[in-house]
């Protein structure tokens, strides 16, 4: 199925329109803020928190599923899905709620939030916990690769989120997931073989990973390690009627990674614009109206 096909019933239907709206509203955070001016006059409006091992993303939905004003930062709370430092998490996650009310002109009191799959029910909690201790009701909970095809409405293939320290698969049939799994690998793992290719820091290889004028050199480096989340795919999808693959999350941006994943499991792989804000809206099309 198309990416601009869609079965919503959602203003922006299309995932493309969708993205481009989240490109244009959702900022890294800077402690700036400024007023929101398309917000419905009765204040609907859904939210999705995205506690990911690089990146915490939260983004507000109107009630047509238009998103309207979002951030997201980069973080190291939640090591291969499970959160390591809760009080950072909340700190974190109030003073984000605080600069978008601030945007909004409106109070923030719910949010969904996502988990990779696999992950135990006491770690879902934990999520859960982390929403409310910054000042917001747990309204629901769904996992990574389910939330991400809210947007990208997949019927038969295959969803693979890869973010900071995990990779998620889900195998979809007929729009309905008959698989997940979840590993530790992603983008972190680049990070870690960049810096010691270059003798320099972890955070120092992060900000060069990021960085468009070095990626084809790097390449090169890090190519074994997306071969490995290749044949991490390629080892759970094996026997499925899966036709195509979409990867999802921040490490796709990395320019390669979709045509080495292909190479591997002899399917057809893409990554879509904007990748890193897929599962968030997904997570925030969870949410119940309020």
């Amino acid at each position: 199925m198309p990416l601009t096909e869609s079965r919503s019933n959602l203003k922006w239907s299309e995932p493309v329109q969708l993205l481009q709206k989240a490109q244009q509203v959702i900022s890294l955070s800077d402690n700036t803020s400024h007023a929101v001016d398309n917000l419905p006059s009765n204040g609907s409006f859904k939210v999705g928190v995205d506690l990911g091992t690089a990146y915490t993303v939260m983004v507000v939905l109107n009630a047509e599923g238009e998103p309207i004003v979002g951030e997201y930062q980069f973080t190291q709370i939640v090591r291969d899905g499970l959160v390591v430092d809760f009080i950072g998490a909340v700190d974190i996650l109030r003073a984000m709620k605080e600069r978008l009310e601030a945007k909004l002109g409106r109070t923030i009191s719910h949010a969904a939030s996502g988990y990779p799959p696999g992950v135990p029910q006491a770690e879902r909690a934990a999520t859960a916990h982390v929403i409310e201790a910054a000042g917001m009701a747990c309204q629901g909970l769904i996992d990574e690769p389910t939330a991400a095809n809210n947007v990208l409405h997949m019927q038969d293939g295959v969803i693979v989120d890869i973010g900071g320290g995990t990779t998620g698969i889900a195998i979809f049939e007929n729009g309905e997931v008959v698989y997940t799994a979840d590993e530790a690998t992603g983008g972190t793992h680049l990070s870690l073989v960049i810096a010691g290719a270059n003798d320099i820091s972890f955070e120092e290889a992060e900000a060069l990973k990021k960085n468009p004028v070095e990626q084809s050199r790097l390449f090169p480096i890090v190519r074994p390690v997306m071969e490995k989340m290749g044949t991490i795919v390629e080892k759970h999808i094996r026997g499925s009627s899966a036709r195509s693959i979409i990867l999802v999350g921040g490490t796709p941006l990395f320019p390669g990674i979709s045509e080495v994943v292909s190479e591997i499991t002899n399917l057809p792989t893409r990554v879509p614009n904007n990748p890193l804000f897929i599962t968030p809206l997904g997570i925030a099309m969870h949410d119940r109206m309020n």
